[in-house]
């Protein structure tokens, strides 16, 4: 079981028809947040979405004693909706509800496994911006050889290469990992083409020069090939880049199984190996499985933001769900908006 601090209830907005299996999934993995957490949080869900498909979905799941309450919409934000235009067309989506749920300080943290790209515009023009965030900035764990993960970020809200928004985006990688790892001083690292000072454009160049003189532990430059080698607790680089590295590193474990399937049908003998050595992979390549770690944050708005796999399993939505609430109760906003304030 999570162990959580006990707390007054956190009112959790949750956009039930974001994902590919809404609204079961994301029903499912709030019932599932509930009786995890029942003991050690009070949680009261607000369920933004079709109401009559989530009282379906009620009436045939066990939900005794789940604090919720629904509000209904017919719009649905999909994945091929532009995510700028939805602030104009889609009002009264289910995501855009959600995130104003927040916004309007009638819920505590706003999660979704929706449009990415909508998450970002509508969280950033209804929430607003942390003071001294020039852009908000998505971060994801990747596992290691070590026996805790990389942060990585940005992985895909900001394309724009900026010194000053590699800064931010290392200060609120630092905060985040510290206070959810444990890491006292994380260590930073710059992705780069060489580790050499001197490699780079000249914005990577700037960028080292800001890091080295901060208060971060800046180990400098480091290369693709170290992100999963463990090289460093935090990795910035551009959302340009880093949405390259995530897509890449999430193709690895389909790959993995295409082979070890080939492998498998190419005689009896190779089948039973892979059938002898299955547990052991399984126990292995769980790090590599997105559904231990829900979601990602939204850094640098001024809310709890939590984004999801559009193709979220209720355990992955259950994370999200729990990781949402550990970010509210370790005030990780009001620590960025600090830090950065005194640099």
């Amino acid at each position: 079981m999570t162990k959580l601090p006990n707390s007054n209830n956190i009112r959790i907005a949750l956009d039930v028809m974001g994902g590919d299996f809404a609204p079961e999934n994301e029903v499912k993995g709030a019932i599932f947040a509930f009786n995890e957490l029942k003991n050690v949080a009070g949680i009261e869900f607000i369920f933004v979405g079709n109401e009559q498909k989530i009282k379906d979905v009620l009436a045939r799941t066990e939900h005794s004693g789940l604090n919720y309450s629904i509000i209904h919409t017919d719009e649905i934000v999909t994945m091929h909706d532009d995510p700028v235009a939805v602030l104009k067309t889609k009002k009264n989506s289910s995501l855009y509800m959600a995130a104003e749920l927040l916004a309007k300080g009638q819920a505590d943290t706003f999660v979704s496994a929706g449009n990415t790209g909508a998450m970002l515009s509508v969280s950033t023009m209804l929430l607003g911006r942390i003071k001294g965030v020039s852009r908000p900035t998505i971060g994801t764990y990747m596992p290691t050889i070590k026996s805790t993960p990389t942060f990585v970020l940005d992985v895909g809200a900001t394309i724009d290469l900026k010194p000053r928004f590699l800064y931010e985006f290392a200060v609120m990688g630092s905060i985040y990992v510290s206070h959810f790892l444990g890491k006292d001083k994380p260590t930073v690292a710059l992705l780069n083409i060489g580790e050499e000072e001197t490699k780079g454009t000249d914005a990577i160049k700037e960028t080292y020069s800001m890091l080295s003189q901060s208060h971060l532990n800046f180990i400098g430059n480091i290369e693709g090939r170290d992100i999963l080698a463990g090289a460093a607790d935090v990795v910035v680089c551009d959302g340009f880049t880093g949405n390259i590295v995530l897509k890449l590193a999430e193709s690895f474990l389909n790959i993995l199984k295409f082979k070890i399937k080939d492998y498998a049908s190419k005689g009896f003998l190779n089948k039973l190996k892979v059938g002898m050595m299955l547990p052991t992979m399984k126990s292995v390549l769980s790090e590599f499985d997105y559904q231990e770690y829900g979601g990602v944050p939204l850094l640098g708005v001024n809310g709890v933001v939590i984004i999801g796999h559009g193709k979220s399993t209720p355990k992955a939505i259950k994370n999200m769900i729990v990781r949402s609430i550990e970010f509210y109760q370790k005030g990780i906003n009001s620590r960025i908006e600090t830090a950065l304030q005194n640099n």
